[in-house]
């Protein structure tokens, strides 16, 4: 999908590669940190690391980061919630991948965690990991106090995107929907608790962070939601028609498993055209900001351009 110009939404010299180049670096070393920061050693932190480690696009933790230098703010500023945030998101790719839910063997390029170890070792690694986020989102202000109630809105914000009224919901309502039609508003609902939620989550939290006023994070709010429904219909788009080279897991999984996904409900063009849409919406939702939130009009026009 190809975004038309793309120009008249960024400053000229923006470089989306190298922003994430530097910021992803930045993250992979902090997530190395907070993984090695015990005496605690065995399988189960190598099945943790094997999962957490692995080249991923670390889109949600970007996107906090973004979401902070958009209000003002510095990526020291958040880089425990972006850690955070990454930590969960890893382990719901785990059980994602369990022979119980959709028994994929591919994530990543590489195989699945309970591929590589064994299924319980990978339900024991992703519920190791969920408890990881909350410790390293909590022992921020163990060291200091003057910020406790803006990090326990945090916690309150993610907390409740990952568990049973946001993410594991969606994922519930996914299971279900196998094997039947469900309309496009379900679908939508479905995917904005699965995926959109902890999209929200992440760039609210990078606001928060940062003292943003309640009108940036309003728009903000409404950027992240398009942006988490355009996400889920590139990745549906990239399973009909993706490079399994190029997106590490195997292609023709939705229709093999009849799951309802946007092109099975609306077809390639109509989904690749709304993707745009949310997109376009999206972009406005950001004009009350100067050009210190390029780096999130530039992850809007890659998310429904990427081929991974």
């Amino acid at each position: 999908m190809k975004f038309n110009n793309t120009e008249s939404y960024l400053s000229q010299n923006f470089d989306l590669e190298s922003y994430f180049a530097a910021k992803t670096n930045i993250i992979k070393n902090e997530l190395a940190k907070i993984i090695n920061n015990s005496n605690v050693s065995g399988h189960l932190l190598k099945a943790m690391k094997y999962s957490l480690m692995s080249e991923g696009k670390r889109i949600r933790p970007v996107l906090c980061i973004a979401s902070a230098e958009s209000a003002g703010g510095k990526e020291t500023d958040v880089l425990p919630a972006a850690c955070a945030i990454e930590i969960i998101h890893t382990y719901s790719l785990i059980h994602d991948d369990l022979p119980a839910i959709d028994n994929d063997v591919l994530r990543r390029g590489k195989p699945t965690c309970h591929a590589a170890f064994n299924e319980a070792t990978a339900i024991l690694a992703g519920d190791a990991l969920l408890t990881l986020a909350f410790q390293v989102l909590s022992s921020v202000e163990l060291q200091n106090s003057s910020n406790a109630l803006k990090w326990l809105k945090i916690i309150h914000s993610i907390s409740t995107a990952a568990g049973y009224m946001g993410m594991i919901e969606g994922q519930m309502r996914d299971i279900a929907s196998e094997n039947s039609q469900i309309s496009l508003n379900e679908l939508e609902e479905l995917h904005s608790l699965k995926t959109g939620e902890l999209i929200i989550a992440s760039v609210e939290s990078g606001a928060i962070l940062a003292n943003a006023s309640s009108d940036q994070i309003t728009q903000l709010n409404i950027y992240a939601n398009k942006i988490g429904l355009a996400f889920q219909i590139a990745d549906d788009l990239l399973n009909v028609k993706g490079d399994p080279t190029i997106t590490g897991k195997p292609v023709g999984t939705d229709n093999a498993r009849k799951k309802s996904t946007y092109p099975s409900l609306l077809g390639i063009v109509e989904s690749e055209n709304y993707a745009k849409k949310l997109i376009k919406e999206a972009l406005h939702a950001l004009a009350l900001f100067d050009n210190k939130s390029d780096p999130l009009r530039a992850i809007a026009l890659y998310i429904i351009e990427r081929k991974r």
